[in-house]
């Protein structure tokens, strides 16, 4: 995998850097987002929703773990999930994360706990990592990309 660091010192930095995702974006693909709590994750994913052209709330799915976007009026369509509250990854098959993704992108915000997706081609990774305390010194992001992402990082 090769990878990327973008430094990301403010809310525009991170909507800027979700519209350059967003436009690489494929069916298929899966965006892995990493990073402790207050990391930015779901900012990020708000971000490439809005660029995909979703107006309106984005909201956390941190409980209803999944939530689904549709082509059009977006781009691509999306799954948006939040694996936090996922105690194994064998709960994915009970939630049906396959039928979500099929022909869409996936949004996949702590995804260790549905037992990662870094292993398949169209993955883009990326790390978020807060600078200073509570992150008021920004973020700095850490892009990985699988094969399918060789020639199109962001």
């Amino acid at each position: 995998m090769s990878g990327t660091r973008e430094a990301l010192p403010d809310l525009a930095a991170m909507a800027a850097y979700g519209a350059r995702i967003a436009a690489r974006l494929q069916a298929g693909d899966v965006v892995s987002l990493t990073g402790g709590l207050g990391a930015g994750k779901t900012t990020l994913a708000r971000a490439i929703l809005t660029a995909l052209g979703h107006a309106g709330e984005v909201p956390s799915p941190t409980f209803t773990i999944i939530e689904t976007y549709a082509a059009p009026p977006l781009r691509l369509a999306v799954a948006h999930a939040d694996f936090y509250r996922l105690e194994d990854p064998s709960e994915i098959a009970e939630i049906g994360l396959d039928d979500y993704r099929e022909g869409a992108v996936l949004i996949a915000e702590w995804p260790d706990h549905a037992g990662g997706f870094t292993h398949e081609a169209g993955c883009l990774d990326i790390t978020l990592e807060a600078l200073g305390e509570s992150g008021e010194g920004g973020r700095i992001a850490i892009a990985r990309g699988g094969a399918d992402w060789v020639g199109r990082m962001p």
